[in-house]
């Protein structure tokens, strides 16, 4: 019973604070599922128009209220070598710059994100595509989530 009366007073408390949790049901997070992503057409373009539409809940029943355009630029550099001169490993590096732009018009927000993962360089041809294939996906799944933190700070500093 104490354990409840604790917990109650703490909610009260925090409640009169004015904290509201980032990922709260506030004005941004409604807004953030009627964003339609357009990306470059492209393997890690479609992965990280996957990954984006997956962290920000897009529903597509509704009309976008803004268009999200990211320009994607990857790079990738062997890391380590082998006796025989070849890579052990690979740096992937994934920069994507955004663009938020009201579907009604008006004043776009935009921003630049960039994300480094690596990954092991595998003998066999297919160990080796699959491998860099998870790392884009890693880099995709990261760049989503950073993308949709900066998109949410701006939303939330909009009057």
């Amino acid at each position: 019973m104490r354990r409840l009366a604790l917990t109650f007073v703490s909610f009260v408390g925090l409640s009169a604070c004015g904290f509201t949790p980032m990922y709260g049901d506030t004005g941004v997070s409604g807004s953030l599922s009627r964003i339609a992503v357009t990306t470059q057409d492209d393997r890690l373009g479609y992965r990280v128009r996957e990954q984006l539409e997956d962290a920000l809940g897009r529903d597509g029943s509704q009309q976008p209220l803004w268009r999200l355009q990211t320009d994607l630029d990857q790079s990738r550099r062997s890391l380590g070598r082998r006796i025989d001169d070849t890579a052990t490993r690979y740096e992937l590096t994934v920069r994507g710059a955004w663009t938020l732009t009201p579907a009604a018009g008006g004043e776009p927000l935009g921003g630049v994100e960039t994300v480094t993962t690596t990954y092991a360089a595998a003998d066999q041809p297919y160990a080796a595509i699959a491998a860099q294939q998870d790392g884009e996906e890693r880099a995709a799944a990261e760049l989503a989530r950073l993308i949709r933190l900066d998109i949410m700070r701006a939303l939330s500093a909009q009057p």
